[in-house]
């Protein structure tokens, strides 16, 4: 059996940059243990599996290499890049998400892609998790929490770079991953953030579209505004576009091919 793959740089408009993630489309759905082998072996924050449904709308799932992901931004920006390449004259993509639900993705005019996600606003945290204080070496303060991760809001950009991280302490805190966000010192973005995964994909993320839906409404607040540009600052970096509209919140982002070629099974 031969799988065709892509391989598509993220929330970048850089090879390189942003987040890589792998997408595989198939006419019906591969066994889960074999979709998750093969996200093992691309070692890749996620791969995207696609098969598309009779009403023509693409249901979608995301591996890492350790397990099903419930929700994934970069990877769903990634699969959109993919799809839009193989219909140029497609304007708007439907997609399913069992934890999603439906959304749409648009391409828009200014060349950027457009997800519609549900808003997922994190809470306050009244009682900060020992696990929590243990796995970073600055000291969380105000912190917040959602389905998908701990919020852990700093004061400043230096807090938010140098951090460091003991993944043993927040494997604990699985099944959710911990975001660590401060506002922008620089006018070209409204906030920044980093997001470790040690409990469910790896060490960090390089860009992580799906923790946004959290983060934008959360800064949003903070700012009084409801678009803002995002910047993800790992190591290869990553900028997010996100406008806040009531309960769903527009991800947006632009991304790069990489790799095209074929798995052999």
């Amino acid at each position: 059996m031969e799988l065709g793959i892509n391989v598509v740089d993220a929330f970048t408009d850089r090879v390189f940059k942003g987040n890589p993630a792998a997408v595989i489309i198939t006419d019906s759905w591969l066994a889960d243990e074999l979709m998750q082998l093969i996200a093992m072996e691309n070692n890749l924050s996620e791969t995207a599996f696609l098969v598309a449904d009779q009403h023509g709308n693409y249901v979608i799932r995301w591996f890492s290499p350790l397990a099903e992901i419930a929700f994934c931004g970069h990877a769903t920006l990634a699969a959109a890049f993919v799809l839009f390449g193989h219909h140029p004259a497609l304007k708007v993509l439907h997609l399913i998400a069992k934890a999603v639900g439906p959304f749409t993705v648009v391409k828009t005019d200014a060349g950027k892609l457009q997800m519609d996600f549900p808003n997922t606003q994190p809470e306050p945290v009244s009682e900060i998790p020992a696990a929590l204080l243990a796995g970073l070496s600055v000291a969380p303060v105000e912190v917040y929490r959602n389905a998908q991760a701990y919020v852990v809001v700093y004061q400043s950009e230096s807090e938010v770079r140098s951090v460091l991280r003991d993944n043993a302490a927040l494997k604990r805190l699985a099944p959710r991953d911990v975001v660590v966000t401060c506002r922008a010192e620089s006018s070209t973005y409204d906030f920044i953030s980093r997001y470790f995964w040690p409990a469910n994909g790896g060490d960090e993320d390089p860009v992580t579209g799906s923790i946004h839906t959290g983060l934008a409404p959360l800064w949003a607040e903070r700012l009084g505004k409801h678009k803002l540009v995002a910047y993800q600052a790992s190591r290869r970096g990553g900028v997010v576009y996100c406008e806040v509209q009531g309960d769903r919140v527009l991800v947006s982002g632009h991304a790069k091919a990489y790799m095209k070629g074929v798995i052999t099974l």
